[in-house]
């Protein structure tokens, strides 16, 4: 799968939206992209999760786990590690830090993928990592259906991704005129509490 037919996939759900948005970083951007309207559609989650998964198995052996952030990142995880016929585990936020839960446990030097959905600062994905390493594991690689800062974000292991875009994002008090004065929505769930 190309760049250009991943990123078809999201458009084509109606997850590569264009307006004003606030990233769950608390930057502004003209472009965000959905990924829980792409898992929506299991055709088109299992699409993208199988090329993933042929992506990382071309550059990557021996893997013992795929572990994802929850919440959103857990149906690709899954799918991807359906696909990699290896187990998948997922991390939980506790007192604001990611860790295995509900009996989940590595052995020491366990070889692990973190599988991500979309990258944008690299957050939670450095956070995924430092959980994975913590609890023993060595992280091989991060993949992600989307690194939408196209290389740039600072994650701390190998970045593979299905698809890059290039999103500007701006601070709050920066933006560009064509987002001034254009009410914003925040589409993330970072900060939401219910």
């Amino acid at each position: 799968m190309t760049n250009f037919d991943a990123l078809k996939e999201f458009e084509e759900a109606g997850a590569l939206m264009k307006g004003h948005f606030i990233l769950s970083s608390g930057l502004h951007s003209d472009t965000y992209l959905n990924k829980s309207i792409v898992s929506m559609y299991p055709d088109r989650a299992e699409k993208l999760c199988r090329a993933l998964a042929e992506k990382i198995a071309g550059q990557l052996e021996d893997i013992d786990y795929v572990i994802s952030p929850a919440m959103g990142a857990i149906i690709y995880g899954y799918e991807t590690a359906r696909h990699l016929k290896v187990p998948f585990m997922f991390l939980e936020r506790v007192d604001g830090e990611f860790q295995l839960r509900r009996g989940f446990s590595i052995e020491k030097g366990a070889r692990v993928v973190v599988v991500e959905d979309i990258v944008s600062t690299g957050l939670s994905a450095r956070e995924a990592i430092t959980a994975v390493k913590k609890a023993g594991g060595e992280v091989l690689a991060l993949g992600c259906l989307v690194d939408r800062s196209a290389g740039k974000a600072e994650i701390g292991a190998p970045v593979i991704p299905l698809a890059e875009i290039k999103v500007e994002a701006w601070e709050p008090d920066n933006l560009p005129p064509h987002l001034k004065g254009t009410p914003a929505v925040k589409p993330g769930s970072r900060g939401i509490s219910q």
